[in-house]
């Protein structure tokens, strides 16, 4: 029976990772810090509505008893935060302040939603990897008993909140999986519910001591072989 917060429990991905959770008759109690209340209910559920993100890293500390694993989807976009600053804020400093303060709290697991092409060849001059290159290696070298990073391609899923061009880019690629097969779908982008169910998949698999290793990167053929393939109800 394990005990799990999720941080972007109101975000696409968060919002599955959340509903599996509650789900999982094993998990005993399933907390979430967030900015508005999540959708999700069930008895398991602690939630924590605190509008004040700086707060946060406070209120995962008060946590008792400390969660097994830490979930984190948190994340935004250029255009809702304001600007690339604001985003930087959010998708990379608030990540960094979470996983220190899981550290420090105990927590063994910690579980990072990144991106595809974090490391790719010109990564390094893309802001958006750059944040969450950075993300990936505090968590790396914070030295929790298992990090599990996952690098999801384009998330497929219908936003409260649609990206510019998300809709379009999202069809034409559920398209490619009509049309050409599932592979050619999955090759591109993950439907955010197999993201979060290869998320939780990988964190069992971490806590019954299976994991490769102390630093697990799930690449997007990971995540569909844990959140589809082997994934059991």
């Amino acid at each position: 029976m394990t005990s799990n917060l999720v941080i972007g429990s109101t975000g696409v991905v968060g919002s599955h990772i959340l509903s599996t959770l509650l789900a999982d008759k094993s998990v005993s109690a399933v907390h979430t810090i967030s900015r508005r209340a999540p959708k999700s209910t069930g008895p398991t559920l602690h939630p924590t509505v605190e509008a004040d993100t700086t707060q946060w890293a406070a209120k995962l500390s008060a946590i008792s008893p400390v969660p097994s694993t830490v979930f984190s989807a948190l994340g935004t976009t250029r255009a809702q935060a304001g600007g690339i600053a604001n985003q930087w804020k959010i998708d990379h400093d608030l990540n960094v302040e979470l996983a220190r303060a899981a550290k420090a709290a105990g927590v063994r697991r910690f579980v990072f939603v990144s991106s595809a092409g974090t490391r790719g060849m010109f990564s390094k001059s893309v802001p958006y990897s750059q944040m969450k290159r950075g993300v990936e290696d505090t968590v790396e070298g914070l030295g929790f008993e298992t990090a599990i990073i996952l690098r999801p391609g384009l998330i497929l899923a219908d936003r409260e909140q649609p990206h510019q061009g998300g809709p379009f880019l999202i069809g034409a690629v559920r398209g490619l999986g009509r049309w050409f097969g599932q592979g050619m779908q999955d090759w591109v982008g993950q439907e955010g519910e197999v993201i979060a169910r290869a998320a939780v998949h990988a964190a069992k698999l971490a806590e019954q001591g299976k994991a490769p290793g102390k630093y697990w990167v799930l690449e997007q053929s990971d995540i569909v072989r844990l959140g589809r393939t082997e994934w059991k109800d």
